[in-house]
């Protein structure tokens, strides 16, 4: 018994056509961008009160120093369980569904943003109390714009970078690059505005709250694009 691949009055062009059509929605259906913004935009969330009530202020007539112990006792652990979940979720999609899944990359980059923020965390700790950079004039932007690469969300936006490429998802690379230029380049600084008390812990707020919704729309926007 014998069965023919193509018949002959089939059209190559069709079959090949009809052949990337399946490959693509192969790859729509290992795609569970949702699951991964949800956890991210959550975890953001998360962090906030964490930020808040750990922040060692030092409050004087003239302004406040201010250390943010919160990050260093939520983030790392934080990121770590939210990489590991979205990793669980996508294979279980994958399991479920019969097609292979590609997230191990996605998932170590996520593990390695945790320990590089740690890193460059406990370094900034101990090195910049005793050598404090630009003393005594205006924080440059290019300084600023690496603080926040460097910063949990910034890692967040380079691990989507790689899930983006993972899943040869355009839409996403487009989110993605969005969502980096807001968190380097349009997000408020701390710089005019009252560095007292309150008012410190507020502006710290902020930015990681339009982070999170952030997250949070682009993952209602996938899950609402994905429905059939």
């Amino acid at each position: 018994m014998t069965a023919d691949a193509i018949r002959p009055g089939d059209d190559p062009r069709r079959i090949l056509s009809e052949v990337r059509g399946l490959a693509a929605r192969v790859r729509r259906d290992q795609r569970l961008t949702w699951v991964a913004l949800l956890v991210l935009g959550a975890v953001t969330l998360l962090a906030v009160p964490f930020d808040a009530i750990f922040m060692q202020l030092q409050c004087q007539a003239d302004g406040c120093t201010f250390a943010r112990r919160g990050m260093l006792y939520y983030w790392p652990p934080a990121l770590l369980i939210a990489y590991a979940t979205i990793a669980w979720g996508y294979l279980r999609a994958a399991r479920a569904r019969g097609v292979g899944g590609r997230v191990l990359p996605y998932a170590i980059t996520g593990a390695v943003t945790a320990v590089v923020f740690t890193a460059a965390y406990v370094a900034a700790a101990l090195y910049f109390p005793a050598n404090p950079p630009f003393e005594g004039g205006p924080v440059p932007f290019w300084w600023i714009v690496l603080d926040r690469l460097i910063a949990p969300w910034g890692l967040i936006g380079l691990a989507l970078l790689v899930l983006a490429a993972v899943e040869r998802n355009g839409p996403l690379l487009l989110f993605t690059g969005g969502y980096l230029a807001l968190v380097l380049l349009v997000l408020p600084t701390t710089e005019g505005m009252s560095m007292m008390g309150a008012n410190l812990r507020l502006s710290m707020a902020v930015p990681q709250l339009i982070i999170g919704i952030v997250l949070l729309a682009g993952a209602f926007g996938f899950a609402k694009a994905r429905r059939p």
